[in-house]
């Protein structure tokens, strides 16, 4: 896994206007928070910025942060795009422990819609949620969650303990909630009307 080391400054003052002030020296905005300690406003040059975010490697991330010689293992929760340019406009980071339990919303994915058994027969997908919150050690944080869907059939329930999650990580809420549900399309369900009436 590629490891992303934020190098950063230490920004005097936050608000819109010191914001603005980083931003025309080509640098973007953000905030430590965390860690017991009052918050930090920072800034990172933003081409090394954009190049860590367009890694996908970045929000959900255990990141490093360097200040000098000074390194912090952090997480970045957030980050603001600018409505018209979507750029990067400013980010929330937190401290964390390598090893500490967190809570971080991981995406969900499907694979094998192609040869799924439900969706061949013309059902389709209905996706519940498409993120999950985890809780796990931040140094163990899954890149996603992946289904399959090859063996689900039309009127299949698939619930987050279909998927086998690492080692020390765990669903953040405390039941089997429903991710996904192969359902019988329209078109189906009229057609299976047709053969039953026939």
């Amino acid at each position: 896994m590629v490891e992303i080391i934020l190098n950063v400054e230490v920004r005097d003052g936050v608000g819109t206007g010191p914001a603005r002030a980083v931003r025309r020296e080509g640098k973007i905005p953000g905030v430590l928070y965390g860690g017991g300690k009052p918050p930090v406003g920072i800034a990172v040059r933003a081409n090394e910025f954009r190049k860590s975010l367009y890694t996908g490697k970045l929000l959900g991330h255990l990141v490093t942060l360097q200040h000098g010689d000074e390194k912090q293992s952090v997480i970045a929760k957030a980050v603001q795009f600018h409505p018209v340019t979507d750029e990067p406009v400013h980010f929330d980071l937190y401290r964390v422990d390598e090893h500490q339990l967190i809570k971080i919303e991981v995406p969900v994915h499907f694979k094998n819609h192609e040869t799924s058994v439900g969706l061949k027969k013309g059902g389709t997908l209905e996706v519940i949620r498409h993120t999950v919150e985890l809780a796990c050690p931040a140094d163990k944080i899954p890149e996603e969650l992946v289904i399959d869907l090859a063996d689900h059939d039309i009127g299949d329930v698939i619930r987050i303990s279909e998927i086998k999650l690492p080692e020390g990580v765990k669903p953040a809420m405390d039941r089997d909630f429903v991710i996904a549900n192969v359902k019988a399309s329209s078109a189906a369900q009229s057609d299976a009307g047709d053969t039953t009436e026939g």
